[in-house]
């Protein structure tokens, strides 16, 4: 922490305040609504968030109708009774309320408590400032220390000349006992009679009690709420403070109704939050910091916490030329734990490697390190403040806490810390993925990206590892837990951590994480359909595929090219990734290699491959098999052969639910719906729209089109035309947003088939030569551009190009069973959707 005048701080407090308007509202309307009872409005907020400012400002804008007083617990003398009553006593005083009894009271237990001194105008409390004690000291000299109040009593009626007022004191019966009490009994009464004294008051002018910094008072309350009875004087001052308000600041809220159950009716919480983004920046201007990129970079450190805001700005006003935020976060994280027990911080400190931490991942830092994991301890840190409680039992610190508390740490604690988190978190995904863990609270987070971002940390995770952490990620928590993992390899490789060996363009630890973020990335652009987005990441295509992570990389960059209409270079890499690499990745590589060339037209080889990578799988690859069976169903759909298709999908679902592979079974639901648009256009519809909802939720835009293609396809089938020109515009959209350029065309050829049986001829004849045009290009669907020959012959919308087409496409085509089978089937299809199988 610098060392600098700590004077310096209260220039906070002249600077203009800003927002707080809901707790501005708050305490306005409880002005309004001060009656004969005790209320409190407790200001609740981490250290640092400026509780004190706004009770100042809170002070400040109170009308003069009301008379205010300050108890500041941050000073330790305020901190017991007696002082804070003076204070109090003397503030409220000087705005006009008689404390008559209370002074009395006071000067016994003053007296009580200090038997070698005697009461005199020199040492007795409020001497001067008290017009009975004024009177009466001179006399008073040589009362018994247990007859005072009696004595004082008597003397007071001699001196006091108004009768009321006299009669007042002489009658009271609290006055009368206060010799026969113990002293913890005449403690008691003294709190009693300010009390009643101050309520008195309330008569003619209502007052507000502001308190500062409860936390100071009771830094180490029990679970639950109770305290060891440090703040027992002040409840019972509080609860008797009827016809005013008190407005009581604290780190954590008062708990109060677990010593009686009233305090619930009494009192009003208001928490404070960080500041929003536009009150940074207006405070930082209006304390002359004015350079936008400096105005920005404070804003966004100081997360909200106006206590780091003034400290940079002092900072600033020192040395224009430091930056701004340099230098806080040691002072930031003495704030937060000014009140926080000296064996809590310990393990504050190693749970600041947690991103997120329940009492499993406290007692998993707690064991490796030999710290104490009992429940008492664990309900006594989370009770505070700055450890913010998430759904289900979890927690985080502070943003601004958590790097200066790893500042604490030594690299070797720090990587010690990661590498037993890691093991902790893939210790539950284990756990969770056998039954044996609940996902209590984890639909919010996944255990393996957790494990991946302390393995990074640790510098003790491959990026093989992280890959297969990846793939396991997305069957226990979706795709989005795989953009996390890429976004927290993207953050790790910003900041350069020092590589183990030397990196060449190829190799390196650098290298291989960057190429296993990439890989990760790319296969979700390919899952949401972003062709080109997954191109941008794989510019390359000609490096080693031994390893996992390249052999991947290099068939996302494959499979992006195909879509984008490269046929012929996606087949090399396909190829390549089969022949050399011989690791996890090669069944892919097979798979996609059999894709590409029943794509192509080539049937007879693309089952053979598919049948032969099936065999090489392991029971446990489910979703390569999954995947393997449904592309032998795609392909027989496109032989037209539904009944052999429809076996096949459902082969598959079988073994996407044994993978619990959630993208696998989304493509189901769009299979489904194209497989219906040929045999059952009726359900065809609904189970379009079912798979279009699923594909939302993925952002899967490819697999959007393919549903919309179906759902328009079938509405052809039922006459709905306006309905299927619109589905059909839908799917272009989708399809263009991929990227799918084979997809647009085959969505254009069904188009075209409405456009004719709505009359257009001419629009029908250029969308069917367009289509095999594509088709061509892309060097795919041969077998589609003979079916567009053979309709345009049938419909009389032929040409010498579009015969071309079909002449060069037909060599290609090698079917199961012979062509003429192939295309008997082929014209019972086209008669479907030309409308002419009625």
């Amino acid at each position: 922490m610098p060392i600098r005048p700590q004077y310096r701080r209260v220039s906070a407090l002249q600077r203009q305040f800003f927002n707080r308007e809901g707790t501005l509202a708050a305490y306005d309307e409880e002005l309004r609504e001060i009656a004969d009872r005790p209320r409190i409005l407790n200001v609740v907020g981490v250290g640092g968030i400026g509780k004190s400012r706004l009770l100042q400002e809170l002070r400040n804008r109170t009308p003069d109708t009301y008379r205010t007083a300050r108890l500041d617990l941050q000073l330790p003398t305020m901190r017991q009774q007696e002082d804070a009553l003076a204070v109090l006593r003397v503030e409220f005083g000087s705005q006009g309320v008689q404390f008559d009894r209370f002074d009395i009271a006071y000067a016994v237990l003053w007296q009580r408590v200090h038997p070698q001194l005697q009461l005199n105008p020199r040492t007795t409390p409020f001497a001067e400032e008290s017009e009975v004690l004024s009177k009466i000291l001179d006399d008073a000299m040589g009362l018994p220390v247990f007859g005072t109040a009696a004595g004082l009593v008597r003397l007071t009626g001699r001196a006091i000349k108004n009768r009321k007022r006299r009669q007042r004191i002489e009658n009271d019966p609290t006055l009368q006992e206060l010799d026969g009490l113990s002293n913890a009994e005449l403690s008691h009464a003294v709190s009693y009679l300010f009390a009643e004294e101050l309520r008195a008051s309330a008569a003619d002018r209502q007052y507000v009690v502001y308190v500062d910094a409860y936390e100071a008072l009771v830094p180490t309350p029990l679970p639950g709420g109770r305290a060891y009875g440090s703040d027992a004087w002040l409840r019972d001052l509080l609860g008797q403070l009827h016809g005013g308000l008190t407005v009581l600041a604290s780190r954590e809220p008062l708990r109060w109704a677990a010593y009686d159950a009233e305090w619930e009716s009494v009192i009003r919480r208001s928490d404070i939050d960080g500041l929003p983004m536009a009150a940074r920046l207006d405070l930082l201007a209006q304390a002359g910091i004015t350079e936008i990129p400096r105005q920005r970079s404070i804003a966004e450190a100081s997360a909200g916490v106006p206590f780091y805001l003034h400290l940079a700005v002092d900072t600033h006003l020192q040395n224009p030329a430091r930056p701004g935020h340099t230098g806080t976060a040691e002072e930031i994280v003495q704030r937060f734990l000014q009140h926080v027990a000296a064996d809590e911080v310990r393990i504050l400190e190693l749970l600041s490697a947690a991103r997120t931490f329940d009492v499993g991942v406290f007692q998993a830092v707690g064991r490796a390190f030999d710290l104490p994991t009992n429940l008492l301890l664990w309900e006594s840190l989370t009770a505070y403040s700055f450890a913010y409680p998430l759904p289900e039992g979890w927690y985080r610190l502070h943003q601004l806490m958590i790097g200066a508390l790893q500042r604490h740490l030594s690299p070797a604690v720090q990587r010690h810390v990661h590498s037993t988190l890691r093991a902790h978190w893939e210790d539950l995904a284990d756990r969770m993925e056998r039954g044996a863990a609940r996902s209590r609270g984890l639909a919010r987070l996944s255990p393996l990206r957790e494990a991946v971002f302390h393995g990074l940390h640790a510098q003790d995770i491959t990026p093989e590892r992280i890959l297969r952490h990846a793939d396991r990620a997305v069957v226990l928590n979706g795709r989005q837990a795989v953009d996390g993992i890429v976004k927290d390899l993207r953050d790790r490789l910003a900041v350069a951590p020092v590589a183990a060996e030397p990196a060449t363009a190829d190799h390196g630890p650098l290298v291989d994480l960057r190429d296993a973020a990439d890989c990760l990335e790319a296969e979700a652009r390919l899952d949401q359909g972003d062709a080109a987005g997954a191109i941008e990441l794989t510019p390359r295509l000609d490096r080693p595929v031994r390893s996992l992570v390249a052999a991947r990389l290099a068939l996302a960059g494959a499979n992006a090219r195909r879509i984008a209409g490269q046929s012929a270079l996606a087949a090399s890499i396909f190829e390549r990734v089969w022949e050399e690499h011989d690791g996890e990745a090669r069944a892919a590589a097979g798979f996609c290699v059999a894709d590409l060339r029943m794509w192509q037209g080539d049937f007879r080889s693309a089952f053979a491959l598919a049948e032969e990578v099936y065999g090489t799988c392991s029971p446990g690859d489910a979703s390569t098999r999954g995947d393997l069976k449904r592309l032998m169903h795609l392909g027989h759909r496109f032989l037209m052969d539904f009944d052999s298709a429809a076996r096949l999908l459902a082969a598959a679902e079988e073994e996407y639910r044994a993978a619990g592979s959630v993208i696998g079974l989304a493509n189901v639901r769009t299979n489904h719906a194209e497989l219906y648009a040929f045999t059952d256009p009726v359900a065809a519809v609904p189970a379009a729209a079912a798979a279009l909802e699923v594909q939302r939720d993925l952002g899967a835009q490819h697999e959007m089109g393919k549903a919309f293609t179906a759902m328009a396809m079938a509405q052809t089938r039922l006459g709905e035309y306006e309905r299927a020109a619109s589905s059909y515009l839908s799917a272009n959209e989708a399809l263009d947003r991929a990227g799918y350029r084979s997809g647009r065309a085959r969505a254009d050829m069904f188009r075209a088939f409405l456009l004719y049986r709505r009359d257009e001829r001419a629009a029908a004849k250029e969308l069917l030569l367009h289509a095999a045009r594509e088709f061509e290009e892309c060097e795919v669907y041969p077998s589609l551009i003979l079916a567009i020959g053979g309709a345009a012959e049938r419909l009389g919308l032929g040409g010498a190009e579009l015969d071309a087409l079909a002449e060069r496409a037909r060599p290609r085509v090698r079917p199961l069973g012979t062509p003429a089978e192939l295309q008997e089937r082929t014209q019972a299809v086209l008669s479907m959707f030309l409308g002419e199988d009625a």
